[in-house]
């Protein structure tokens, strides 16, 4: 008697045990009976009928990324590779459609990637592809949402990754910008230095201009200087050649003290006697009244002029 109700409890256990169960989050598992779709069922606990019902797939609706590298070239004979990332998910409304419809969702997405990279690549040179690889994602974006749709899944984004080029190439384009850089800073270097030479120039130019300044304004004051002298002189009842004498020997011992404080100055020849000096002075006195009447001129930065 035992045996018989044991049996029904048996097989009760066992019905339980076997049509009981769980569906994780973000999960929904396909059922079918008896070999045919029969429902979903969302997250938590559900009951099947055991040997009639069976889980068919169990569907994860979290965001899936897929990396596909597509080889190709550019329009300008370029061989690299096009890193593409796809994220895509299951659509909610149409999770049959992403089972039944294909075999391999993910070898379809790959196919659809390679096509179209394979497609707008060579249109295009390199440094259009670098510039350009937000449209051409977009465009393989737009591929797959109308293509991906009707087999029951969303594509959320496509991104281009990387765009990698041959070694070779890479270098060639680093070596020509390095170049590009030096043709630059050439450029800047230059353009330095002709600002340098100008700013130097005018520099000299202004240099020579406040010292051309400098010595007509000290000619000016040495004039004036020997003019007043020259009027007080002769306001003292002084002949012209008293008042000449008097300033040729003033001169005259200037230069002499110029001439022996100067660092340059190694042996100065003067006369022995004083009247070596007196008929210095009365032949530079005889000159200038033969040259010009009435007029005392000097050369060199000293020039003076001096009208009796």
């Amino acid at each position: 008697m035992l045996i018989w109700l044991s049996v029904p409890l048996l097989i009760t256990i066992v019905f339980l045990f076997t049509g009981i169960y769980i569906v994780p989050q973000q999960n929904v598992f396909i059922i079918e009976r008896f070999g045919k779709y029969h429902k979903m069922s969302g997250a938590g606990i559900h009951l099947k009928i055991p040997v009639v019902d069976r889980i068919a797939t169990k569907v994860s609706m979290r965001v899936m990324q897929l990396n596909e590298t597509v080889n190709t070239k550019t329009k300008d004979n370029v061989f690299c590779n096009i890193n593409v990332a796809v994220q895509y998910k299951v659509d909610p409304n149409n999770i049959a459609a992403s089972f039944y419809e294909l075999s391999n969702p993910e070898m379809q997405i790959r196919a659809y990637v390679e096509d179209n990279i394979r497609n707008a690549l060579p249109a295009i040179t390199l440094d259009d592809a670098f510039v350009q690889k937000d449209q051409i994602a977009r465009d393989v974006q737009n591929t797959l949402k109308s293509s991906m749709d009707n087999f029951g899944f969303v594509i959320i984004n496509t991104l281009i990754t990387d765009i990698d080029p041959d070694a070779a190439v890479k270098n060639a384009m680093n070596s020509i910008n390095e170049s590009q850089r030096r043709k630059e800073a050439a450029r800047e270097l230059a353009e330095a230095d002709k600002i340098t030479v100008v700013v130097k120039a005018e520099a000299e130019a202004e240099q020579a201009r406040l010292h051309g300044e400098g010595i007509a304004n000290q000619r000016k004051a040495i004039i004036d200087g020997l003019s007043q002298s020259l009027q007080e002189l002769k306001s003292a009842e002084m002949t012209e050649t008293e008042v000449m004498s008097i300033i040729l020997t003033e001169q005259y011992l200037d230069v002499l003290s110029s001439l022996s404080g100067s660092p340059n100055t190694k042996v100065l020849m003067l006369p022995s006697n004083i009247d070596g000096s007196d008929q210095m002075r009365n032949a530079m006195i005889s000159s200038l009244e033969s040259s010009a009447a009435g007029t005392l001129a000097g050369s060199g930065p000293g020039d003076i002029e001096l009208k009796l």
